[in-house]
């Protein structure tokens, strides 16, 4: 996932959102679909640092008060900001300002266990990061990735579009309704729906009550992964309870 400072207000808060165990009491999974940066790893003090550092470089106003936003494309965000003709020296710059540093990357509580519960073949990472990148923080953070990783790089649209969790449900082989996302993000959130998936967010960027009050609404919060538990049935299936 790549994290983009965004000027703007926070988004309205409303009531919290129900537990996973309360929300999918009645529902099982074929397969887990991940976000990456504030799901299952904290990148947001590498983030700051790089993205204030590019807002400087290219003079942006309130470079050192850009609020983050989670989730879309870099090169996506930066059009929005620049001139046509330097969003992609613009591109290349912040890509190779996070690929250099990684320092203060950490897997977050949780994902470790959540990963050993999961069948290898029923787990995917689905990030707005480029390849590069989201091998960098990877590594960096110390985490064992699971065989399906999606970036950016591989779909073109990335999210808000469901291009991304569909991908990852297509190379798991299994159908999107039968999928849950995991995100942290407004943007992950938009996408997940539109791919047909439930959506359980955690508190990584966002609270849940922050992100229930966005324009989708997910199915489940939960202030962290450390706090959902997935149980393998027999039959291969996934239920999502309390931790």
């Amino acid at each position: 996932m790549s994290v983009l400072p965004v000027p703007g207000p926070d988004l309205p808060e409303s009531p919290a959102l129900p537990t996973p165990g309360a929300a999918f009491a009645d529902r099982t999974f074929d397969a887990i679909l991940f976000d990456m940066d504030g799901t299952l790893i904290d990148s947001v003090p590498a983030v700051d640092r790089n993205w204030r550092r590019w807002a400087h470089e290219y003079g942006l106003p309130d470079a050192d008060t850009f609020q983050v936003e989670h989730g879309t494309p870099a090169r996506t965000f930066i059009a929005r900001l620049l001139p046509a003709d330097q969003v992609e020296a613009a591109y290349d710059r912040i890509h190779d300002l996070e690929l250099n540093d990684t320092e203060g990357v950490r897997i977050l509580p949780g994902t470790v266990d959540a990963f050993a519960s999961i069948p290898p073949t029923r787990q995917a990472i689905v990030t707005s990061c480029t390849r590069p990148l989201a091998a960098a923080r990877i590594a960096a953070s110390g985490l064992e990735p699971p065989a399906v990783v999606v970036t950016a790089d591989d779909v073109a649209h990335g999210k808000p579009s469901p291009d991304p969790f569909l991908l990852g449900a297509e190379r798991l082989g299994v159908d999107p309704a039968r999928c849950l996302v995991v995100e942290d993000a407004p943007a992950g959130v938009t996408a997940g729906r539109a791919a047909g998936c439930a959506v359980l967010v955690v508190e990584g960027t966002h609270t849940f009550e922050q992100l229930a009050g966005g324009a989708v609404v997910p199915d489940a919060g939960a202030s962290g992964l450390d706090r959902v538990r997935f149980v393998v049935g027999q039959d291969g299936s996934i239920r999502v309870t309390d931790a």
